[in-house]
């Protein structure tokens, strides 16, 4: 995995449901390297704490592979990277086989691999369409969020060098699935259960699941 673009957004003001709200989603390419901290991206944008950043989503990975498809659904756009509220716009980021847990070294940070991105409302927004929330679950590559273990900084072309193969063989892919499915698969239950790498808070809700 490669990085091809560090992106930065700034706060944007929008109207929904005749309220003024703000979101840091539109994000842009920057020419310079990003500081990975611990609870978020160092100048980026978080305009709501309570869903965004902290510890397990301080930087948000999505793939460059998956452009292609959302361009061709919403050809009259404005591309740029970034589109997706993403930090890092990633080559070779595969959540079909890549593990949560997974530990990377990035550029001088060290980070793990948390939780995909649940869409929410503020991607319809950036896309001037709800209708996207629906596709973006139902398409199942939603990139990841990263733990960062090790603060640092990262640039473009610096590469993910495996640092820790999880353990766990859950996938982002299968996790992603299992958070939307209506009847969960109980082997996928129990990996997330037992995978430590995912939020504490995630476990205890598939626990009860399971009870």
């Amino acid at each position: 995995m490669r990085v091809l673009s560090t992106n930065i957004g700034t706060s944007t003001t929008f109207l929904w449901n005749g309220e003024e709200q703000q979101t840091g989603i539109f994000k842009y390419p920057v020419s310079e390297p990003l500081r990975l901290g611990k609870t978020g991206v160092e100048n980026d944008t978080i305009a709501n704490r309570k869903v965004h950043g902290g510890l397990d989503k301080a930087c948000y990975l999505f793939s460059a592979e998956q452009y292609p498809y959302w361009k061709e659904l919403y050809p009259n756009v404005d591309w740029d990277l970034g589109m997706f509220g993403e930090n890092l716009t990633v080559a070779g980021l595969d959540e079909a086989t890549a593990r949560i847990g997974n530990i990377y070294q990035l550029g001088t940070a060290l980070v793990q691999i948390s939780q995909p991105r649940e869409p929410c409302y503020k991607l319809g927004v950036r896309f001037g369409d709800q209708q996207i929330l629906k596709q973006f679950i139902s398409h199942g590559y939603p990139g990841t969020y990263v733990r960062v273990l090790k603060e640092g900084v990262v640039q473009v072309g610096d590469t993910f060098i495996l640092e820790e193969l999880s353990e766990n063989p859950l996938t982002v892919k299968q996790f992603y699935h299992l958070l939307y499915e209506k009847k969960k698969n109980p082997e996928i239950i129990a990996l997330a259960i037992s995978n430590m790498a995912l939020p504490e808070y995630k476990r205890e809700r598939l626990k009860k699941l399971k009870a």
